[in-house]
């Protein structure tokens, strides 16, 4: 077996001791071109191993219009890419692979044993019969036998009937019950050479053939058609009406077998029958023809490429123009939200109910237990712990109830983002980020987020506190303590009118801008927290698939892909006219 090492150095060269077979190819049947295995250059596994890499990263999270038609189109390519080209590449001296494929019933493992002149996968009534796939080989191929997708999920067997240079892989039913069966037969074609398709007189114009034909001829495939169990009485109107069908599918070159209806049997078919079958393999036997095929199929495969990758590439950039979309429309909204979120604190939200209750049950906090002379507070420091232990209850049921405000302001925010997202006028992909909307903005979260908004502008009327300057705020410190006299400048920013009056009485006009101050910061964190359920979403659709960079990797990809390929396309010509000399 060739190995890797070697394939990615060098293109792998044709084995000397196979023998050459030139014989005149019948009309309509598979033509032999020049060896052109040179035209494959290293470098066109490495663009295609890397192509593989980029477009198994893509991800096509926003439910958009065409999505899941480019989805199937990515995992197609994937398979393409798994399947046939890369193994193709890098082993380019395997035999042809030639698969066996139809629907159930249609004889392909009979008429498989019976090209092999023996049982070699089973054939019977039972459905399914081909449940394991049969991959046979002549046995002085054996070393070039690659270890690839194929070979990894059949049994590989050497028989001296099948010809040098070909490898026959029987596939189990592409319609069968088992989703196993079909997967794998889906599988096996993508990784063949040339597809032998098999249908029988009564099936034939099923929608499943022309379907698959429609897949073999969309990826570039060399294909070949047997036609099964055809009466002799209509075999020619039969015949002819296949013929026209392959025409009008741009088929008209597709070699095409047919078996007569035999009747009930059993075992074997005629040698006489499979005799164009087996002739048609042999023409395709030897270094050149055998190659001829591998290299046809696989210049379809590179040809077919760029239209697969640049659905691919649209669809990536359909993700990217939607996510920013999305973000300006976001962007635009948020201001809205956070002037309500500032709008609600500075109503005095804050400050209702339990708040206000805490106050009212204050009896060492109140003006008249504060004695004043000359507008200085007079008190003793044993007072002034006293209150400063009353006012931090007080304190307490505040960044509860701010803690409560700012958990709701974020609440509403998302389902004002939400209904951006899924209303009328949402915009393209909208709703499928309304679904993971509740994952960024975790209700978790938001409680997480708004305690450290609270205890931040706590802390910061603890500093106000500490800060305020004068004879006035020393002895405002003393009747109340630190944390007592910060709880009443949080208080009076928070909008509590009674806390302003004894802020104003006992430190007077000093007092008024760091309360100033701490309503602004908390107006500022209130809009934030509603800001930052925007800036969640937004910032959930930047980088990665969202990145305006994602499809300049498939599109340059894209390009390296077509321009090798019309590289190979020069070289193989250049042969031909070289060799015409």
């Amino acid at each position: 077996m060739t190995s890797r090492a070697a394939a990615d150095a060098t293109p792998a060269a044709p084995r000397a001791d196979r023998p050459s077979e030139h014989r005149p190819v019948p009309p309509g049947e598979v033509q032999a071109e020049p060896d052109a295995t040179g035209s494959f250059t290293p470098t066109l596994y490495d663009v295609s191993r890397d192509l593989r890499r980029d477009v198994a990263a893509v991800e096509l999270p926003l439910d958009l219009e065409g999505r899941d038609d480019a989805e199937a189109s990515r995992l197609r390519l994937l398979d393409q890419l798994d399947q046939h080209l890369l193994p193709r590449l890098r082993e380019l001296s395997a035999p042809a692979v030639v698969v066996v494929a139809g629907s159930t019933g249609a004889g392909k493992s009979t008429l498989y044993n019976s090209v092999l002149r023996r049982e070699v996968s089973p054939a019977g009534v039972l459905r399914p019969t081909t449940r394991e796939p049969v991959y046979a080989h002549h046995p002085l191929d054996a070393d070039v036998v690659p270890d690839a997708p194929v070979t990894r999920i059949s049994r590989v067997v050497p028989h001296d009937e099948v010809p040098r240079g070909v490898a026959l892989l029987d596939a189990p039913d592409l319609d069968s019950l088992e989703d196993a069966n079909r997967a794998t037969a889906k599988q096996l074609l993508e990784g063949a050479d040339l597809w032998l398709f098999v249908t029988t007189a009564a099936r034939y114009g099923d929608a499943l053939p022309w379907q698959t034909l429609e897949l073999a001829t969309e990826r570039g495939a060399s294909v070949a058609m047997v036609l099964n169990r055809v009466p002799r009485d209509s075999l020619a109107t039969i015949r002819a009406d296949l013929l026209q069908r392959l025409r009008d599918h741009g088929m008209a070159n597709t070699p095409l077998f047919v078996v007569p209806d035999l009747g009930p049997h059993e075992g074997l078919l005629d040698d006489e029958v499979v005799a164009p079958v087996r002739r048609w393999l042999r023409l395709l036997a030897g270094p050149e023809r055998s190659r001829s095929v591998i290299l046809r199929t696989l210049q379809g495969s590179l040809d077919a490429l760029p239209g697969w990758v640049s659905r691919v590439e649209d669809a990536v950039e359909h993700q990217v123009e939607a996510a920013a979309a999305i973000r300006r429309r976001l962007d635009a909204a948020t201001p809205a939200l956070e002037d309500a979120a500032r709008a609600r604190v500075r109503s005095g939200a804050t400050v209702g109910g339990g708040v206000s209750g805490a106050w009212a049950q204050l009896t060492h906090a109140r003006t008249d237990n504060v004695r004043v002379k000359s507008g200085v507070a007079r008190s003793s420091k044993r007072a002034g712990r006293k209150r400063d232990d009353a006012l931090g209850v007080v304190l307490d049921a505040l960044t509860g109830s701010v803690r409560e405000v700012l958990v709701a302001t974020a609440a509403d925010a998302e389902r004002t983002v939400r209904d951006l997202l899924t209303g009328p006028d949402a915009p393209s992909g909208g709703r499928a980020v309304a679904v993971g909307l509740a994952d960024t903005v975790h209700e978790d979260r938001r409680t997480d987020a708004a305690r450290t908004q609270v205890d931040a502008w706590a802390e910061r009327g603890t500093t106000a506190a500490q800060a305020l300057p004068g004879d006035r705020a020393a002895a405002a410190r003393t009747a109340f303590g630190t944390r007592g006299l910060a709880a009443l400048l949080l208080l009076s920013a928070a909008g509590l009118d009674d806390a302003d009056r004894v802020l104003a009485r006992v430190v007077g006009p000093d007092v008024e801008e760091p309360v100033a101050a701490l309503r602004s910061d908390l107006a500022d964190r209130s809009a934030a927290t509603a800001g930052d359920v925007a800036h969640a979403v937004t910032d959930s659709l930047r980088g990665g698939p969202y990145d305006e960079a994602a499809p300049a990797a498939l599109r340059l990809r894209r390009a390296e892909i077509a321009r090798l390929t019309r590289h190979a396309r020069v070289a193989r010509a250049a042969s031909r006219t070289e060799e015409a000399r």
